[in-house]
């Protein structure tokens, strides 16, 4: 965010988790002592943002990457006008800066550095993703700072259910009722914190490592996850382009804003509609390989795409979390209804933001084109 301000009482996006407006919000709230999401105060007080690196950070990196875990501590958590103290997750100094920061609380192995690195170790921050990855490793904040509703959870589990019917029916060859009933279970297996538990018969029809075995399925619970989340955001993807497209900012314009306001709303629906097109293809690769083993009886190709998932699931959270940022962070500024009242100035400081979610280096747009 290039305005701190902006994110003062914003709900936590795809890029962004916001512990400091959770505990703005929700102050008197007994989960937040009793269930944290870090033991220590600051940093659960903290800002963590998917950056988007620019040129001129990359030199902090030993290996330059395109997007890095950034943590931002505010100086003064009520009035991010004050600014904060930032670092970046794997940055050459970072155990140094950890050290002076945190002291002893986030060495290597404290259960914080375990929840910062497993934050890190995602493409993206979408709450319900970032939650099961915690749970995984039995670790369990307070539902409260993921902001995800019982109405979420279920259409989640009836999209995986309706899912993978198929896959019950071929293992069990019974019929319609109790292939849902044993979708039920298998569903409840997979979004469980050991889903590999419910799927050891695959393990073995599929001749996988432990380790190759555990990193596909989980990778396979994240391919399902954004393919659901993906549904869920079609219509408010095509709604919002064209509030992009539309909306016209009050107030005087400088000659800056006169020149990028245009140019950049046609980038972003540009950017938004190549990252849809990448998540759709990196899906349609689940699909045929799923289709493969349920209907045309090949098991190989689901091997092949369990093995070559965790890598795909990376740029499957990079592309579609940046979509997921833009839709929720437009929501959160212009609830649908309402009148969309906005400065050029901040248009503009909302206008770079999105370009930052979306838009990918050359060096890495050719590597995706080859």
């Amino acid at each position: 965010m290039r305005k701190l301000t902006a994110l003062a009482q914003s709900a936590s996006t795809a890029r962004v988790l916001n512990l400091s407006a959770v505990h703005s919000k929700h102050r008197l709230d007994p989960a937040l002592i009793a269930a944290p999401f870090f033991a220590h105060r600051l940093l659960d007080r903290s800002i963590i943002l998917k950056h988007r690196l620019r040129p001129h950070e990359y030199g902090l990196f030993v290996t330059p990457k395109p997007t890095a875990t950034k943590i931002l501590i505010p100086i003064d958590n009520e009035d991010l006008r004050a600014g904060a103290h930032y670092a970046f997750v794997g940055q050459r100094d970072f155990e140094a800066v950890m050290q002076a920061a945190f002291g002893d609380n986030l060495r290597p192995g404290t259960r914080d550095r375990i929840v910062l690195d497993l934050i890190d170790s995602l493409p993206s921050l979408d709450p319900f993703l970032l939650r099961e990855q915690l749970r995984r490793h039995e670790v369990e904040p307070a539902r409260i700072y993921f902001g995800i509703s019982e109405a979420d959870i279920q259409r989640m589990f009836d999209f995986v259910r309706a899912q993978i019917i198929s896959l019950v029916t071929l293992s069990s060859k019974e019929g319609t009722a109790s292939s849902s009933e044993g979708a039920g279970r298998l569903v409840e297996k997979l979004l469980s914190n050991r889903p590999e538990d419910g799927f050891e018969p695959l393990k073995a029809t599929l001749k996988l490592s432990d380790k190759e075995y555990l990193d596909g399925v989980f990778a396979w619970r994240g391919f399902l996850y954004y393919k659901w989340q993906l549904e869920e955001l079609r219509e408010a993807i095509t709604e919002v382009a064209l509030e992009i497209s539309s909306i016209s900012p009050r107030g005087p314009r400088d000659t800056e804003a006169t020149q990028y306001l245009p140019e950049a709303r046609q980038r972003i629906r540009t950017a938004v509609g190549q990252a849809i097109s990448r998540v759709q293809t990196l899906l349609d690769v689940y699909n045929k390989a799923y289709l493969g083993l349920t209907e045309g009886g090949k098991p190989q190709g689901f091997r092949d795409f369990l093995l070559t998932a965790p890598g795909m699931f990376t740029e499957l959270g990079e592309c579609l979390g940046g979509v997921q940022h833009i839709i929720s962070f437009w929501r959160y500024r212009f609830p649908a209804g309402k009148a969309r009242l906005i400065s050029p100035s901040e248009l503009m400081d909302v206008f770079l933001d999105f370009e930052d979610s979306l838009i990918i280096s050359p060096e890495e747009a050719f590597t995706r084109i080859a």
